[in-house]
């Protein structure tokens, strides 16, 4: 406990409360903000109830979920080009170049001093 101030603790559990104050604030806004839009939405139509317009979930089957993914694998697959796996690199060699020369230019104002 030498090396450790009470101002260093005190900065550490305020800087860890604070993060626990607003991660359980986010929490709370995403958990309960798609309930306050829904209460929204039913007290503008107050005639529509779940019957007709907002449901709660609807279960998708394994089979349904399979389905959906093969097309979508099978549609984003048709707009790549088939290529091969060789890459060809061409060698030039430039006498000069305005990197190179760029690269000097800084390397010898040191040696100008």
């Amino acid at each position: 406990m030498e090396n450790i101030s009470i101002n260093e603790i005190i900065i550490a559990v305020v800087g860890y409360a604070t993060v626990f104050i607003a991660l359980s604030t986010l929490y709370g806004i995403f958990k309960f903000l798609p309930k306050i839009i829904y209460l929204k939405i039913r007290r503008r139509n107050p005639g529509k109830g779940k019957s007709q317009g907002v449901t709660d979930e609807k279960e998708i089957s394994g089979d349904e979920t399979a389905a959906i993914a093969l097309a979508l694998h099978l549609l984003l697959s048709e707009k790549h080009d088939e290529e091969s796996g060789v890459l060809t690199i061409k060698s030039i060699s430039r006498a000069y170049s305005p990197w190179s020369s760029k690269i000097y230019a800084v390397r010898n104002q040191f040696n100008r001093l």
